[in-house]
């Protein structure tokens, strides 16, 4: 049975307090508690491997314990992934939603944004959306292989990289580790204030990975949905290729500056889709942002000559200015998330009040 709770979420993260709270009580951030019908976790996909010939030692595994042999060698589960939900008290959204961070993030990137505000997982929950947000093979909780498992070596993120490369400072040069000389794009919504909690929170990312991350990410649908997916920057290619692998689970598809897309050959499988890719701002100031979403365009053209429905939604023509690439964690991000919901809205994936 059922029961409903209320749930103070004071990051809207893993760090949630839940006690028996009156609709009345306020959140830190100044919004009513949010109520829930549950919450929790779960692993997806992965396969087994069996690995042999690697010599035993004999390791302390803990400052003053006692020696412990260590066998590497047996079968190990690998290439699963995390996924946590909220679904809220009050369901409006017609299917679950589901949100893909992008390389080198975490689900963290939907949570509780760098400088401590509700993050789109808070928005959607309490506009009733039965949400969930996943952490990637090999990102944050979906955990790591044994070595060789991945070709190849993980690819780290310097400091200066995000400021530089997503649109936050004017592009290459702009970072400075003083920040009072740092460069940021005039009008940028993204929270300085917040910038190195942004640097603690990016995460290794393998090159090799990409058929075992769409192999999870399927895996998850086949267990959610229908549902609609939200995906972001490196996501789009296993946001496209997911759905035309599984036309008949997804509802609807948000693609969030992708910068992969799906098969061009199969982009057919998508025509019963509404799909909505969305741009921020000040894409012309870097070299990199015009090709991105050149190619972008490019995919939409493809997608709807082949019978599809997908929409460009560029911010700075709703008058919506100095988006970032990380639009999620802006300044703006609620009014970003309510360009996003009016337009499930419109496709009729929201429920009567």
């Amino acid at each position: 049975m059922k029961r409903r709770i209320a749930v103070v979420l004071a990051l809207c993260g893993a760090a949630a307090s839940v006690q028996a709270q009156s609709d009345q009580t306020r959140s830190s951030h100044g919004q009513p508690n949010l109520e829930l019908r549950g919450f929790g976790s779960f692993h997806v996909g992965g396969r087994e491997i069996a690995i042999t010939g690697r010599p035993v030692r004999e390791m302390l595994l803990t400052p003053g314990g006692a020696p412990t042999r260590v066998d590497p060698n047996g079968v190990y589960v690998v290439e699963q992934m995390y996924v946590q939900y909220l679904v809220p008290a009050r369901r409006r959204g017609a299917v679950p939603l589901l949100l893909w961070h992008g390389g080198g993030l975490t689900g963290v990137a939907y949570e509780t944004t760098p400088d401590g505000r509700p993050g789109w997982l808070d928005y959607f929950v309490r506009r009733g959306w039965d949400t969930y947000v996943s952490d990637a093979v090999e990102r944050g909780r979906a955990g790591f292989p044994p070595p060789g498992v991945f070709d190849g070596d993980p690819v780290f993120v310097p400091k200066n990289r995000p400021f530089e490369a997503f649109r936050i400072g004017q592009g290459p040069g702009s970072y400075d580790e003083d920040p009072a000389k740092r460069r940021q794009l005039p009008g940028s919504q993204f929270p300085m204030e917040g910038y190195d909690a942004l640097l603690r929170q990016q995460a290794p990312r393998w090159t090799t990975t990409d058929d075992a991350i769409l192999r999870a990410y399927l895996a998850e649908i086949d267990r959610v949905c229908p549902c609609v997916v939200l995906f972001h920057s490196q996501a789009g290619q296993f946001g496209f290729k997911a759905a035309q692998l599984r036309p008949d689970k997804v509802r609807a598809l948000v693609a969030v500056e992708p910068s992969g897309f799906g098969e061009p050959g199969r982009a057919a499988a998508l025509k019963d889709i509404p799909t909505l890719v969305l741009y921020g701002d000040n894409i012309e100031q870097d070299a990199r942002w015009p090709v991105i979403r050149g190619n972008g365009l490019r995919w939409v053209e493809t997608q709807n000559a082949a019978g599809g429905r997908a929409e460009v939604i560029q911010l700075p023509a709703l008058g919506i200015r100095g988006n970032s690439h990380l639009m999620m964690m802006d300044r703006n991000n609620a009014q970003v998330a309510g360009v996003i919901a009016d337009w499930l809205r419109d496709k009729g994936l929201v429920q009567d009040e």
